[in-house]
């Protein structure tokens, strides 16, 4: 029994300490052997069907991997994929998250998650997709969360964007050009030209 308790630990490991219910069973473990480490108090349920180990370290942006596990349509924006990307010295206090506008928001106990719902033109564009411990995030391109910024200015502050697209283009080398791509998708392509104008 000891060794089976082993070899479910070390899947958590190499898991990044995270894993779904399901995932754990199509990796040949019982129910039963779930319950056991549970109780034993070795992992934690966090989410629905969701356990994390207990005491280990997640690695890099380990909220980020819990939320987008519990929310697999999920795409991190605004100011958690500035805050991902180095682009802002805010700290988030909530995963952003977007959802197609129209589609039901999951749930989430932990981490705390704040939706945004995005039109579906605005919601399909500029998503890239990192392995972090093991776990695949949906994360919108730097470039496109400017512009999302700037889109929700009035929620996130105007000041925010500003810095972002500074940062942006002076720091991180993305290409006025590109920027502007997406600032027209996302209609906003009026506010940031002037702004990008007086930075060149």
């Amino acid at each position: 029994m000891e060794s089976k308790t082993n070899k479910i630990i070390e899947y958590f490991k190499s898991h990044g300490g995270v894993a779904r219910f399901s995932s754990i069973r199509k990796a040949g473990f019982h129910p039963d052997m779930i319950k056991k480490i549970e109780n034993e108090k070795k992992v934690e349920k966090i989410g629905k069907g969701l356990y994390r180990l207990v005491g280990d370290n997640l690695g890099s942006h380990p909220d980020y991997v819990i939320a987008s596990l519990q929310a697999s349509k999920g795409v991190i924006c605004l100011l958690s994929a500035l805050y991902f990307y180095s682009a802002t010295n805010e700290i988030p206090r909530f995963v952003d998250m977007a959802i197609l506008a129209g589609s039901r928001a999951n749930k989430i106990k932990y981490p705390p998650v704040k939706f945004y719902r995005f039109s579906p033109d605005t919601w399909k564009t500029g998503i890239e997709q990192y392995k972090i411990e093991g776990h695949t995030i949906k994360i919108y391109s730097l470039a496109k969360t400017v512009c999302d910024c700037f889109k929700f200015r009035n929620r996130i502050g105007i000041n925010v964007a500003r810095e972002a697209l500074k940062i942006a283009v002076g720091e991180k080398h993305i290409k006025p050009s590109v920027i502007m791509e997406y600032a027209k998708i996302c209609r906003v392509d009026r506010i940031i030209k002037p702004i990008l104008e007086t930075m060149l």
